[in-house]
């Protein structure tokens, strides 16, 4: 599969957006070697008021749509810190089911997670492994 993706920097208000075509070791690569904590500290030192984001990459699927984003913050240990947001196609039933289902684009999110355990969910990303990933959900 490929990927675009897009960062959202600290200091800038416009979202920086990269449309060439990468690979998912592309992808996980750039989540890999991206400077979390210099962008982190870089939203610290700035005027509050001028912070637009919390240092985030959102990657997304060329071939079906589908999006996951890492945004990186402090947890209260100033430790590093993940949330994860992921856009896919969920069934939702419609006027509380009398209507039967339909698929939409949903986004689910999932705080607190480490460096790791972040980048492991975007290789199931990256791999078609969606239900992997929707076990966070039910836990």
């Amino acid at each position: 599969m490929l990927f675009k993706y897009s960062i959202c920097h600290p200091d800038k208000k416009d979202i920086e957006y990269r449309n060439n075509a990468i690979s998912g070791n592309d992808v996980l690569k750039i989540a890999e070697d991206y400077p979390w904590i210099q962008q982190l500290n870089l939203s610290e030192s700035i005027n509050q008021n001028e912070v637009y984001y919390s240092p985030s990459l959102d990657f997304n699927c060329i071939k079906n749509g589908q999006s996951f984003c890492l945004t990186a913050i402090y947890d209260e240990q100033k430790k590093l810190a993940f949330s994860i947001w992921y856009n896919r196609p969920k069934k939702v039933k419609v006027l509380f089911g009398l209507f039967g289902e339909s698929e939409k684009m949903i986004v689910d999110d999932y705080w607190s997670l480490n460096f790791d355990d972040a980048l492991k969910f975007l290789q199931y990303f990256v791999e078609g492994k969606h239900q992997e990933i929707e076990k966070l959900y039910k836990k």
